[in-house]
């Protein structure tokens, strides 16, 4: 569908929960290779990131989020429906990054990025200081990492 596509994990691997966008964008690598995407680490530095989103056609950014849900529940959408949301909505797909979904959505926009960006947001627990996701997270890593490989095979390629 697609022809540039990147598969772009965020996170902070120190805030114990935080760090499920990269863990997950390692999970994909690891076990769904696929040589038509790019898959990326960028960690907390998603300044960066909005440079590099020119370069692809479709990005899906795997991250963790704070949206009121079940932990682990996997919520994939389009960052153009984050503008449509109330305020009190968005509020609650906060992030702990530079850029919060709601400033890269305004950014794409301010820099006129023709990239399609998706959004994979896991909810997470805890935040705190520590290097390893809490336990009710870890249950769910295969389950978020199917959910999201079916999504860019149904959507993406």
């Amino acid at each position: 569908m697609f022809k540039k596509i990147a598969v772009i994990g965020l996170g902070n691997s120190l805030r114990r929960d935080d760090g499920i966008g990269v863990i997950i964008l390692e999970c994909l690598f690891n076990s769904y290779k696929d040589q038509r995407i790019d898959y990326l680490n960028f960690g907390i530095a998603s300044f960066d990131l909005m440079h590099r989103l020119q370069d692809y056609d479709a990005a899906l950014l795997i991250d963790g989020i704070d949206a009121g849900l079940l932990i682990g529940e996997l919520k994939i959408f389009d960052l153009e429906e984050i503008s449509s949301k109330r305020e009190d909505e968005q509020k609650m797909m906060v992030s702990s990054h530079e850029l919060n979904l709601k400033d890269i959505f305004r950014l794409s926009r301010k820099l006129e990025l023709k990239t399609k960006i998706y959004v994979a947001g896991i909810q997470v627990q805890d935040v705190s200081f520590g290097e390893s996701l809490s336990d009710q997270l870890k249950e769910k890593i295969g389950v978020i990492v199917e959910g999201i490989n079916r999504f860019i095979q149904e959507r993406l390629l």
